[in-house]
């Protein structure tokens, strides 16, 4: 009988189906032959880089025939000055995607179990999985992920909590009273990951303060990304806060150059743009708002939301999902979560908030959709 590939790859991925991301626009205008469609279905700014960060992405192509700056340094600098941390205790990765597998990888031995909200950010369990970790899942309660269960969770082979806040895809938060009691419950030895790659859309006095926690020597790591609030999912930019001992460790398996050069100057400079960014953080209020009152006028269910995304629940959601896609809105149906009744819409623009309860209306054949 001839070898497969399957037989010669690792068991502990056997099981694992890969990412699929929403999809792309080209792709729907192509198969359904539908004209400016719209994705609001992956969490992205609506608004593209400004003029700063496009300067310094020109500025920076013709040292392309260059390797990046594999240290990160400047980045690394700018962001510790922002947070009031050492240096050497931020890792730069390719998103922070990049960096929940490095941590895994660092920490978590075959056979360690690691707790998982769920339904919580889709590519935690797969990495748990792909290091040979246990995954112990805690339901949410009332969509928010319930510390209390996941501290009681904990056992001596728990290694890592990974804590989404906000989480996705509910958009809810953990407060600042509840990290702080969770943390009081966590054994010394457990590491806690705290993911907040939508942080600044929640930022609050009820926020948690994960950083000041991190200053004060509790082992947290903290994850941030450049790809929501300063639009650069493109370029793929996050970073991680943690003691400078873990970094160190982290930093010996992470790959030379894993920032490209381009991130790194667009990320830098989109870091200096305040305005910029406090401006997002406004726009992308008014249109959970502007959602949130269109999807109460068509009698839509919806999760209150800290982030820049809704999650709604309709019934017959593939249905309405693929209606909306004939219509040229693309959304994120949830099934992958468990969610088979659910929708995840992330705030547009006016324009694109209005184009969807307009085709929401028409899918579900009720008013109030807006113009």
């Amino acid at each position: 009988m001839p070898t497969t590939w399957e037989r010669l790859a690792n068991d502990s991925i056997l099981d694992l189906r890969p990412y699929e991301p929403g999809k792309p626009t080209g792709e729907v205008e192509r198969e359904l032959g539908v004209a400016g469609a719209v994705k609001l279905a992956s969490n992205e700014n609506p608004f593209p880089p400004t003029a700063a960060v496009r300067e310094a992405l020109q500025a920076a192509l013709d040292g392309l025939n260059r390797y990046p700056d594999g240290s990160a340094r400047a980045l690394r600098q700018a962001l510790a000055k922002k947070h009031d941390v050492p240096a050497d205790g931020i890792v730069v990765g390719n998103g922070s995607n990049e960096l929940i597998e490095l941590v895994a990888r660092t920490f978590v031995r075959a056979g360690e179990e690691v707790v998982l909200p769920h339904p919580s950010f889709i590519v935690y369990p797969s990495i748990v999985q792909s290091v040979g970790g246990i995954r112990v899942v805690v339901p949410l309660r009332e969509h928010r992920l319930d510390l209390a269960a996941m501290a009681r969770a904990i056992t001596p082979l728990t290694k890592l909590v990974f804590v989404a806040n906000p989480n996705n895809p509910t958009g809810t938060i953990v407060t600042a009273v509840e990290v702080d009691d969770f943390l009081r419950h966590v054994p010394e030895r457990v590491i806690v990951v705290f993911d907040e790659a939508y942080y600044d859309f929640a930022a609050g006095p009820d926020f948690p303060d994960t950083v000041a926690h991190l200053r004060q020597g509790r082992r947290v790591v903290v994850l941030r990304t450049f790809s929501k609030m300063a639009g650069l999912a493109g370029l793929r930019v996050g970073y991680a806060l943690a003691d400078p001992e873990c970094a160190a460790l982290v930093n010996r398996i992470r790959q030379p150059f894993n920032v490209n050069t381009l991130a790194q100057v667009a990320a830098a400079a989109a870091l200096r743009d305040e305005a910029h960014l406090q401006a997002s953080v406004e726009a992308v209020r008014d249109g959970v708002r502007t959602l949130a009152e269109g999807f109460e006028r068509l009698g839509i269910r919806h999760v209150p939301t800290r982030a820049n995304f809704v999650l709604i629940e309709v019934p017959d959601a593939r249905r309405v999902y693929d209606e909306l896609l004939r219509r040229g809105v693309i959304v994120r149906p949830m099934a992958s979560y468990g969610l088979d009744q659910a929708l995840r819409v992330t705030v547009g623009s006016a324009e694109e908030n209005a184009r969807l309860l307009a085709a929401l209306a028409g899918v579900l054949g009720r008013n109030g959709g807006g113009s």
